[in-house]
């Protein structure tokens, strides 16, 4: 059983998020590159709100799981507490050890960035199961990661590439010289 965070509703409408599985089925070519540079680098930016409704950023860890991407965290967590609260996030991805000198090649493969709804998922045998595939003994929050936005930045011809997909809309591109 999904627990819906905060407002955000049932997860399943461009205003709330659709499952990662959705997003790579609209533009598998995108989903690959944007899965790659959340694989490439362990620790990622998220951002979440606070009741105050000011941002809040923190490190965190994301994983594929299944056609899903999830985020885990320490139980009481202030993210997770944020997430519980008020499900809308912002997710960057780190791009690594990047110098002036080799921005250009270590970016190579885009910079990206996924915004959405997150889901807690409460149910006990799933929990369980995720936690065979390295979750660490002990209680957590495990959030599954609700697209409503992708967005892949990428030097291409000595310009921007600016790709942006929303569900049901596929993906857009913009060229900046």
């Amino acid at each position: 059983m999904e627990k819906q965070s905060g407002a955000a509703g049932t997860g399943t409408d461009e205003g709330r998020g659709v499952p990662w599985a959705v997003f790579e089925e609209e533009a598998p070519e995108l989903a690959a590159r944007v899965r790659g540079r959340f694989e490439r680098t362990l620790h990622h930016v998220l951002a979440t709100l606070r009741s105050d409704g000011a941002p809040r950023v923190s490190g965190t860890e994301v994983q594929f799981y299944g056609r899903h991407l999830t985020l885990g965290s320490m139980p009481g967590a202030v993210k997770a507490r944020d997430l519980q609260r008020d499900g809308r996030f912002a997710l960057h991805a780190n791009p690594g050890e990047v110098t002036r000198e080799d921005a250009e090649e270590a970016m190579g493969d885009g910079d990206a960035k996924v915004s959405g709804t997150a889901v807690e998922v409460t149910d006990p045998e799933e929990l369980e199961a995720f936690r065979e595939v390295g979750v660490p003994p002990g209680p957590f929050h495990l959030f599954r990661l609700m697209p409503t936005g992708v967005v892949l930045t990428s030097v291409e011809d000595g310009g921007l590439m600016i790709r942006h997909w929303r569900p049901g809309a596929g993906v857009a591109e913009h060229r900046r010289t």
